[in-house]
C-alpha cells in the first residue's frame, strides 16, 4: 500500500517539535542529526535534525527535519496537515484535536461541516495549520 506523509522542514527546532508530536500521538521517534550523517562541520548545525520519522501504533507517520543553512522556510506556510477518520475513530480524534489546539489556536472550531462530517482546524504552538475531519458521528 502506498502511503502520503506529510514532511515539515524546521528552522532550528525540528527535535522540540517532533517531541511534542510523540507527546500527542504516541509512537516510536527516531532522529537523526547532520553530524551524525557527517554534514555538519559546524557544532550548531551537527546537532540539528537531518532527518526525524514518527510513527505510530495507528500507522500514522510525520516525517521533519531542520532545514540547512541557507534555506528558507517560512514555518506554518509551508505544509498543512490534515486528520481524518470515521466516527469510530471519535474519541481518537478528539484527543488529536484537544492536544494539538490548546498549544497554539483554533482557526475554525470543531463543529458540524456543512458536508455532515465535523471539521475543525488549529495551529499548534510551533505554527503548523492541522485539519481534523470526523465522519458523520456524534462529535464535539
Amino acid at each position: 500500500m502506498t502511503t502520503l506523509n506529510p514532511y515539515i522542514s524546521f528552522t532550528g527546532n525540528a527535535r522540540e517539535a517532533m517531541e511534542f508530536y510523540r507527546d500527542v500521538f504516541g509512537g516510536h521517534l527516531t532522529i537523526d542529526t547532520f553530524g551524525e550523517a557527517g554534514l555538519g562541520d559546524d557544532p550548531a548545525t551537527a546537532a540539528q535534525v537531518m532527518h526525524a520519522m514518527l510513527v505510530t501504533d495507528e500507522d500514522l507517520t510525520l516525517m521533519a527535519s531542520d532545514a540547512p543553512p541557507g534555506m528558507d522556510v517560512t514555518v506554518g506556510d509551508n505544509v498543512q496537515i490534515s486528520l481524518s477518520g470515521p466516527a469510530e475513530d471519535e474519541i481518537e480524534l478528539l484527543g488529536y484535536w484537544e492536544r494539538l489546539s490548546a498549544s497554539g489556536s483554533v482557526d475554525m472550531p470543531l463543529e458540524r461541516a456543512p458536508w455532515g462530517d465535523h471539521f475543525g482546524a488549529c495551529t499548534d504552538g510551533f505554527g503548523i495549520r492541522w485539519m481534523v475531519n470526523i465522519g458523520g458521528g456524534q462529535a464535539a
